[in-house]
């Protein structure tokens, strides 16, 4: 199983920037802590971060036929890119928006997500540990959806 993991502008910044909203880990802590928990229970992941929208317009299209899901993290993007949506619909992957922090204890701008409606689920407010929720989650949707498709596969046999 191969998941990617998509990180959206500043997220670079992690662990020197507004760190009483988004704590003291860095993108490389949180990535570290992610491929400790994938390598337990077999999974490969491939990380890219970019503060540019169609860069991640580019990585999510490059996903399809690559990876068996996607877990995002549009950050500002989020209550705004319509491109992230519509590419995350287009390739249609079992995919799982995370926020760091709980957007809707967050200004009124950032209590929207626009990209949540071409998400599987989206997980919000647990901090970087939300990132450890997402693969626990991600990683039951694909298999859950792989099992569908072996028993529709021997039901048509």
């Amino acid at each position: 199983m191969k998941i990617a993991v998509i990180q959206g502008p500043n997220l670079n910044l992690l662990g020197v920037r507004e760190q009483n909203i988004y704590g003291p880990m860095s993108l490389e802590q949180i990535h570290e802590q992610m491929k400790a928990s994938a390598a337990q229970n077999g999974v490969e992941l491939e990380f890219f971060q970019s503060n540019l929208e169609g860069e991640i317009v580019d990585k999510v299209q490059e996903c399809l036929g690559e990876v068996d899901g996607i877990i995002i993290n549009p950050a500002a993007y989020t209550h705004t890119s319509i491109a992230i949506r519509d590419a995350l619909a287009a390739v249609n992957l079992p995919t799982v928006e995370v926020h760091i922090s709980n957007i809707y204890k967050r200004e009124e701008f950032r209590q929207k997500s626009i990209t949540a409606a071409s998400s599987t689920g989206v997980i919000a407010g647990f901090g970087p540990f939300g990132y450890h929720l997402g693969l626990i989650s991600l990683t039951q949707i694909i298999n859950e959806v792989k099992a569908m498709q072996e028993a529709k596969q021997q039901q048509e046999a």
